[in-house]
């Protein structure tokens, strides 16, 4: 029997005995407004590569989906409402574990050969565990001193920063298992949608950029060089979406793609890509679940509630964001991407995808309310607005047209430092 399932959904106390190589996986309910308790009793284990310590008692959210390792065994203790948990004995862990290894010696070569190390781009559909996987890779190498650069490119469900933008890290020691990534410096890029289809055209530009921008920190940084770098993409694979794997993967020179659970797309991309880049099929968790539009988009609320008020512990916040007045000559308001034309109403050899990359103004107006906008790095608008990195995020709360004032919700009480704000499609309701 692979699976061995107790019982779960009321609040309660639960003790569970892993053997070597076995995985404890449990979801916490949603909608019960509590949070799950974790403890190591005994043994050693880890989530997802990140270890487990004795006498720290871990807490996870409502609606958290987590798998506990253990390679030698184990005794956990989970106190708290789960929607589900149980052991399950098949895990793809050896096999993950395994890639580990792999992209290490190639990590090994180049240090010896002052080389670059394995650059790895990480592609499926949605709700395969991309995401995961990266972690997992990300914090095995720095548990060995390693320094990797991992780059997140799905603007709907990412790692970084919040949706509607990519971001890239060094990630020197193992992600939190609580508050995840050290993000005390991250290169992020406004896109300003949750989905690279609604402008092609800038995504790739930005991912052209983010590129440039990794290899400049190598040719800076020897150690960041030989530990490689980690890309973790959308779940768009189709159509369009292939293109812009092929593209993601050209602009960063991969030497390595994981594909998890989806074979026709491993076979395309063993016909497409060149001899060098090895390709390699691996299989998703178990414990993966697919989640609907709804949930994902409840999951994007969460990810901006969080960027503003940090993690929620004891029914509480960790952060204190603050309520900004502004006028509206102190700012400078655009969005990227203008509406498509009929061929026939542009300029002679002018074609209506070039819109794509416009900065268009946006008059202030009640139309702003609960947009989330980017504080761009542009000093002007003669400054490449669309590949300058970003400061940071504000929510627009209140439009006064009689007094000519915004409100804005920032995670700092200091007036942001630069007047030039990118609108993103992205919109959060503050309830607070």
């Amino acid at each position: 029997m692979a699976e061995e399932k107790k019982d779960a959904g009321s609040m309660r106390t639960e003790e569970y005995k892993l053997e070597a190589v076995s995985e404890l996986r449990f979801e916490v309910e949603t909608g019960s407004g509590k949070n799950v308790q974790l403890d190591l009793l005994e043994g050693m284990a880890e989530v997802f590569g990140a270890e487990l310590t004795k006498g720290r008692q871990i807490t996870f959210e409502e609606g958290a989906k987590v798998a506990v390792f253990t390679w030698h065994g184990c005794l956990i203790k989970l106190s708290g409402k789960t929607e589900v948990a149980y052991i399950a004995k098949e895990t793809p862990m050896v096999t993950y574990i395994n890639t580990h290894a792999a992209l290490e010696q190639m990590r090994q070569k180049a240090e010896k050969e002052k080389t670059r190390g394995p650059r790895v781009m990480v592609v499926g559909p949605t709700d395969v565990g991309k995401s995961t996987l990266c972690r997992l890779l990300l914090n095995y190498a720095s548990r060995l001193g390693r320094a990797p650069i991992f780059v997140d490119l799905d603007v709907g469900q990412g790692e970084i920063s919040i949706p509607g933008t990519i971001g890239s890290i060094v990630v020197e020691r193992p992600s939190d298992i609580e508050e995840g990534y050290n993000l005390n410096a991250p290169l992020v890029f406004h896109f300003g949608s949750a989905s690279p289809s609604q402008n092609i055209q800038l995504f790739k530009l930005l991912v052209s950029k983010m590129a440039d921008t990794v290899n400049q920190k190598c040719d800076k940084s020897k150690k960041c060089c030989a530990s490689g770098v980690i890309i973790n993409t959308g779940g768009w694979v189709r159509g369009g979406g292939y293109d812009m794997l092929k593209h993601t993967a050209g602009c960063f020179e991969v030497d390595v793609i994981i594909v998890l659970d989806q074979e026709r797309l491993y076979n395309e991309l063993k016909r497409d890509m060149p001899d060098f880049v090895e390709v390699l099929l691996l299989p998703k968790s178990g414990g993966v679940v697919e989640r609907n539009s709804s949930v994902r988009s409840d999951d994007r609320d969460s990810k901006v509630r969080e960027y503003f008020y940090g993690l929620r512990k004891d029914n509480k916040d960790s952060f204190y964001p603050h309520p900004l007045h502004i006028s509206f000559n102190d700012v400078k308001i655009y969005k990227i991407g203008a509406p498509a034309l009929p061929d026939s109403c542009l300029p002679l050899g002018m074609k209506s995808q070039d819109n794509m990359l416009k900065i268009v103004p946006v008059t202030p107006s009640n139309g702003l309310l609960h947009h989330v906008l980017s504080i761009s790095m542009a000093n002007t608008v003669e400054d490449n607005i669309l590949e300058s990195n970003i400061l940071g995020h504000v929510v627009i709360t209140g439009v006064d047209l009689e007094k000519q004032m915004f409100t804005a919700l920032s995670p700092s009480a200091v007036t942001p430092p630069r007047n030039i704000w990118l609108m993103s499609e992205i919109q959060f309701m503050d309830i607070e």
